[in-house]
């Protein structure tokens, strides 16, 4: 009998979100626990287990789940661990899906948050169909997971697609927390459009702007939209700014693996044309001509209070069920 049901985890620096969905991508239901409570990997595992356990429990689905599919920062697919995550309290390389599987005793895949975004996407979203497209998050950071043929790229080491790495400005100032300088993420993250607009408001002293009532350090990425949308120039250009080169590094993504589509998820994705018009304007301006006009720039068709319970548990569809 076939099981219906996976599990999706997201382990993110602050919160470790989980959930039982089906083959259609509903989610049965979803629990959280605290990532950074426990310093030693084993009680977390622990405090996971009982989590999950009641969730399953709890909604009939005891013997049900087929396998269980994880996003964490720095995880690699084909070792099955979380390798030295900054964000993470447990150092070093962790053999995470092994531990995990031993505990609950089914199947176990992991693979980095972003990868698992576009697996997401691929299996119940905006890529639903496509055999070729480039996933970009648009967060606190900038991810990136590349499908090429209808298969996540990973390299031969596991770590392919840190597409907010490229460095799209050299000789830049802007320190990245990769260790690198002028790094796409520095540009165009929720933290890079904030930093953006400091020095803008630095730069043009004599223009008034919103933003001047909001301290220097304080600013954000969403008070930034909201002086956008009430008309403040300043915060227009940041927009304009960020859109441009968002738009050159995306004109060089296509001229590798000529996607179908890119599509972005995140709360920065949600600025809607504020930033899709001038991503597509520079995109389109920096592109070969054989590629101007085919790539479509889209926003992610996941659910944001599921997405990444959904990104992770795409992943646990690989398994086979046992006969």
């Amino acid at each position: 009998m076939k099981k219906p049901y996976v599990v999706g985890i997201d382990i993110g620096g602050t919160n470790t979100v989980f959930g039982i969905v089906d083959a259609r991508g509903n989610v049965l239901a979803t629990n959280s626990i605290k990532t950074q409570k426990h310093p030693l990997i084993e009680d977390y595992i622990q405090e996971l287990y009982e989590g999950l356990s009641k969730l399953i429990d709890d909604n009939d689905a005891t013997d049900k789940i087929k396998g269980i599919g994880i996003g964490a920062p720095n995880a690699n697919y084909y070792t099955g661990t979380i390798e030295h995550a900054p964000n993470l309290p447990w150092k070093g390389i962790i053999p995470f899906a092994e531990m995990v599987s031993d505990k609950f005793g089914v199947p176990v895949s992991i693979t980095n948050d972003a990868n698992a975004a576009a697996i997401g996407e691929m299996t119940y979203g905006a890529a639903r169909g496509m055999r070729d497209f480039i996933m970009v998050t648009l967060g606190t950071g900038v991810g990136g997971g590349v499908v090429c043929n209808g298969n996540l790229i990973y390299g031969h080491d596991g770590n392919a697609g840190e597409l907010g790495h490229i460095t799209i400005r050299r000789g830049n100032s802007r320190v990245c927390g990769c260790g690198l300088t002028g790094c796409l993420e520095t540009f165009a993250s929720a933290t890079g459009v904030a930093r953006s607009a400091r020095e803008f408001l630095e730069s043009r002293k004599d223009e008034e702007s919103l933003l001047r009532n909001i301290p220097l350090e304080e600013i954000t990425s969403k008070d930034v939209y909201d002086a956008a949308m009430a008309g403040d120039k300043i915060a227009q250009d940041v927009f304009a700014f960020t859109g441009e080169i968002l738009g050159e590094a995306f004109a060089d993504f296509i001229k590798i693996t000529s996607p179908e589509a890119i599509i972005l998820f995140g709360g920065l994705a949600k600025a809607g044309d504020l930033l899709f018009k001038p991503t597509k304007e520079a995109m389109e301006r920096n592109l070969m001509p054989i590629f101007r006009g085919k790539v479509k720039i889209l926003l992610s068709e996941l659910k944001d209070a599921d997405a990444a319970v959904l990104g992770a548990s795409a992943l646990a569809w690989e398994f086979k069920d046992e006969e």
